[in-house]
Formats: C-alpha cells, sequence, structure tokens
C-alpha cells in the first residue's frame, strides 16, 4: 500500500469548505415557512439549497503529479502540467491556469495562499513566487525501504 502511495507521489485538493453545509441548512430552514405557506406553489424556492448543496458537492480542483483537475458543477477538465504555460493572477487573488495556446482556466477554489502547496505537488514545475519552499522540500525525497507486513 505505501508503495502505491509513494508512485502517485502528492496530491492537493481544494475544495469549498464542508461547513458550507450549514448555511445551506439554515438557507433551507428559512425557506421551508415561505415554501409551505398559504401560498400555493412555493415550494419551488427549495431548488436554492439544492443547487448550492451540488455546488458545493462538485466545485473542486485536484494537484497531482499528471496536473490539475478541475471541476465545475456543468464540467470537467483535466490540464496536464506540459500544457500549463503558467499562472495567472487575478485581482481578487483567484488563481487562473494559463495553457500554452494563452487561454485562460479558472482554478475554482484555488487562491495566491495556496501556490507554494501547487509548486510541492508538481514537483517544481510550477514556482513558488511566496519563497516558503526550501529546493529539498520541493523534489520528493527518496523512499525508504519498503518493510513487508
Amino acid at each position: 500500500m505505501a508503495e502505491k502511495e509513494q508512485d502517485e507521489g502528492r496530491k492537493a485538493v481544494f475544495r469549498i469548505p464542508r461547513t458550507s453545509f450549514m448555511a445551506i441548512a439554515l438557507l433551507t430552514v428559512c425557506v421551508t415557512p415561505v415554501a409551505l405557506g398559504d401560498i400555493p406553489y412555493l415550494q419551488w424556492l427549495y431548488v436554492f439549497p439544492i443547487a448550492l448543496t451540488v455546488f458545493v458537492i462538485r466545485t473542486r480542483t485536484v494537484a497531482t503529479r499528471e496536473g490539475l483537475a478541475v471541476r465545475t458543477v456543468f464540467g470537467h477538465r483535466d490540464v496536464p502540467w506540459s500544457a500549463l504555460k503558467g499562472l495567472a493572477i487575478t485581482k481578487k487573488a483567484r488563481v487562473q491556469a494559463v495553457l500554452k495556446d494563452d487561454t485562460k482556466v479558472p482554478l475554482p477554489t484555488v487562491r495566491t495562499r495556496h501556490l507554494p502547496v501547487l509548486s510541492l505537488v508538481s514537483e517544481g514545475l510550477v514556482a513558488d513566487p511566496s519563497g516558503q519552499l526550501k529546493q529539498e522540500d520541493i523534489k520528493p525525497g527518496t523512499p525508504g525501504p519498503a518493510t513487508a507486513e
């Protein structure tokens, strides 16, 4: 099992915090008196908490040794590190992947504070502009001796 994890390399998952479900539950409680009140046909208001739940569950960016997997509510896109030209940072500290053909792919839930993690997972293919990582931190260490159990 340890050998399999070593072969896969490092992995980072950037997603919306699961505490968001508490806010969605509160929204559901607040919508219930209106939806089930005296005015008929307002049950459609439950669409909003359901849509927000799907958004929180689906939206994420996964960084692995092979590249980035970007998943949104309606789609999925894999971006290998070799197709990446660089990263662009927007005014709101959001990160976009710039491909070699100059198209930009937004990376949901990835912010500038996550750049050292991307550098660590990509094994140095993405530079760490913060300078928090040392060169020996970025490159994977040699695996120790395997133990048989």
